[in-house]
């Protein structure tokens, strides 16, 4: 990689690092019980606080991002006050104990943090001499931050007395004897790492205000959300999205509580996904021309429903044992091929069949559907299965959560199977992965 190329790199590493090191397991700080070192709350009040925020966050960013940042400022200049704004409010979260000063931080770190994932794809694409070719090369350095900035937190600050071992990831020992509560650690380390992260913008190329920014033509967008292939396949995003947030705030607590791993493993465990992911993606190209869109979309549908159906199983036993662990593990490498599959394939759709002078609009009405709409759901979503297969405050029965998940991702499937028809005619996609993961929740 070349100088400018390094830079970028090392931005998205940080980028996603910033955002890695606490988003898998933060809901097992929010929900754990104050005896165990958390919060206490309830998963009702845990899916309002990640997905209400989310959701805000989502629905500002292109404002903020696109009619803002790209109007009067330069894109690192404003990245480095965004990261540096949010890194205060982040490490201030760490230390709340309320429900209101947590949703209320929460929204606010949202709407500056979810910009900047705009921002680093823009900055990337104004800098590279092949985007086309030469993006999947910087971005998968946002993936490997992901991943480092998980297992090094749960290596430093949820383990003690380290050992050497052969399988991810390679270091182990016994819990901290502080329990969950150290997990509140990981937003401080967050913080900090977002206000370093912001003075290495300074470092990286220039890229000045635009003259002309494009307008978010809404009223097209609406007229051609309405073609019925797009429309469905919006459906089914929401449908899919909804779920895939409802695991992100529950996975965590069902490794801990419900399969009996460590607090400090169970981090590094989910990270499983994104490792999956970088090799998903790299084949992803070849699996559309073999499959189509539509192959896809459902070998994504397919993931979801086969993930959360072995998670149901494994918790039908009280006992889940090591051989019942490794699956759930290893289970986590289907969320590469849902990710890949499901949510990158549908903005590679929508990119081929939008018209040219609204393809930028009519991707970021789509995106609503995952990082909008889906979010905004998840929470009364998993008020109604905290009440349905547990107390209200906590799930108990998990396989009755993750076989209705199982059920929700069957539904979506058989909509884009039945239902959606490919109107692309094999167009190719243009830059859809920056586009793709600018609106996506995870890497």
């Amino acid at each position: 990689m070349g100088f400018v190329k390094s830079r970028l790199g090392m931005m998205m590493f940080l980028q996603y690092a910033v955002w890695g090191v606490w988003l898998t397991i933060l809901p097992g700080y929010l929900q754990g019980t104050v005896e165990d070192g958390g919060l206490g709350f309830s998963a009702r009040d845990v899916g309002i606080i990640l997905g209400i925020a989310a959701s805000v966050g989502a629905l500002t960013a292109p404002f903020i991002s696109g009619q803002i940042a790209d109007r009067y400022f330069s894109a690192e200049k404003f990245l480095a006050f965004l990261l540096f704004t949010g890194g205060i409010v982040i490490y201030i979260m760490s230390s709340q104990t309320t429900f209101a000063m947590w949703l209320g931080l929460s929204i606010l770190y949202s709407v500056l943090y979810m910009p900047t994932l705009t921002l680093t794809n823009s900055l990337a694409f104004s800098h590279l001499d092949d985007p086309d070719r030469e993006f999947s090369r910087v971005r998968v350095w946002g993936t490997f931050g992901w991943i480092a900035a998980g297992w090094l937190f749960s290596w430093v600050f949820l383990m003690t007395d380290l050992e050497f071992t052969k399988l991810p990831p390679f270091l182990t020992g016994p819990d901290h004897p502080e329990g969950k509560a150290q997990i509140a650690i990981a937003l401080k380390v967050s913080g900090i790492l977002s206000i370093i992260y912001s003075g290495f913008c300074f470092f990286l190329p220039h890229t000045p205000a635009k003259k002309e920014v494009e307008s978010i033509a809404w009223q097209e967008s609406l007229a051609f959300m309405k073609k019925p292939s797009v429309m469905w396949l919006f459906v089914a995003a929401i449908l899919i999205s909804t779920i895939h947030n409802v695991y992100f705030m529950q996975a965590f607590t069902f490794l801990t509580d419900g399969v009996g791993m460590k607090v400090s493993s169970a981090g590094p465990a989910m990270t499983i996904g994104q490792v999956a992911e970088v090799f998903v993606m790299a084949i992803l190209g070849m699996v559309i021309l073999k499959l189509g869109i539509r192959g896809t979309l459902v070998l994504g549908g397919c993931s979801y429903i086969l993930r959360f159906a072995i998670w149901a199983v494994i918790g039908m036993s009280d006992t889940v044992g090591d051989a019942g662990v490794v699956i759930a593990v290893l289970s986590q490498s289907l969320h590469g091929i849902s990710f890949a599959c499901f949510y990158v394939c549908a903005f590679i759709y929508i990119d081929r069949v939008a018209p040219e002078d609204i393809r930028h609009s009519a991707q970021a009405m789509f995106g609503i559907s995952l990082v909008g709409i889906g979010p905004m759901l998840s929470g009364p979503v998993l008020g109604i299965l905290s009440n349905q297969f547990g107390d209200g405050e906590i799930i108990t029965n998990f396989t009755g959560m993750w076989a209705t998940l199982s059920c929700i991702a069957l539904v979506a499937t058989g909509i884009v199977l039945v239902l959606f028809r490919d109107e692309s005619n094999g167009a190719p996609g243009q830059n859809i992965e920056a586009e793709a993961h600018a609106e996506s929740e995870t890497p």
